[in-house]
């Protein structure tokens, strides 16, 4: 069986302008040790991850205690957002409509795919071995929702405020076998302009 654990990042700094860089809050960087805390009762092979800032220093000091290196995936990044904002009628139109992306930005089956076939790609070099993948919420929502079609807008919104958040997929090879919440933290979530979270 391979063990797949997503982190999704802790509290980021909302008002920060570049999506790529925004890093944590003082509160989020906190709450990264609650997931060390987690994973040093889980013995990790790997670790991966978005190559957005607020992903890297969520698992940063995990990395440091397994004295494991990141290896960073560009698709494992969160959804290139357009013109629009972050609010529900937004949220429940890309869910919608899985196809749908507003101008400059990407869909959730866009997101999915890249995302999915990144996650496939780790899957095969990592049988029978306990991996990290530092994510995000929206990439996160759209492998969830690959494996388990009822995992929805409503799904998604459920999480919207857990960060940091780990949940751990299990495989049997590529096949999905089931899923485990371990560990959130809710914080109020804020958004931005983007509308990335």
């Amino acid at each position: 069986m391979t063990r797949v654990f997503f982190v999704r990042h802790a509290q980021p700094v909302f008002s920060w302008a570049d999506d790529k860089t925004r890093p944590l809050t003082d509160e989020g960087i906190e709450d990264t040790q609650r997931v060390l805390d987690f994973f040093q009762m889980h013995p990790i092979d790997r670790i991966y991850c978005s190559p957005y800032t607020r992903s890297i220093q969520t698992i940063a000091s995990t990395a440091e205690f397994f004295g494991k290196d990141i290896l960073v995936d560009e698709r494992l990044r969160e959804r290139e957002s357009g013109h629009g904002g972050n609010h529900h009628k937004m949220f429940q139109k890309r869910w919608k409509n899985k196809d749908y992306h507003e101008d400059g930005g990407e869909s959730i089956r866009m997101v999915q795919t890249r995302n999915v076939a990144a996650l496939m790609d780790i899957l095969k070099s990592n049988e029978g071995k306990t991996v990290i993948i530092g994510t995000h919420g929206t990439a996160l929502s759209s492998i969830l929702n690959y494996f388990d079609p009822a995992f929805q807008c409503d799904s998604f919104l459920r999480i919207i405020d857990w960060m940091p958040y780990i949940i751990e997929l299990d495989f049997n090879g590529q096949s999905y076998l089931k899923r485990v919440e371990h560990l959130y933290v809710r914080k109020k979530f804020k958004g931005d302009s983007s509308g990335n979270i």
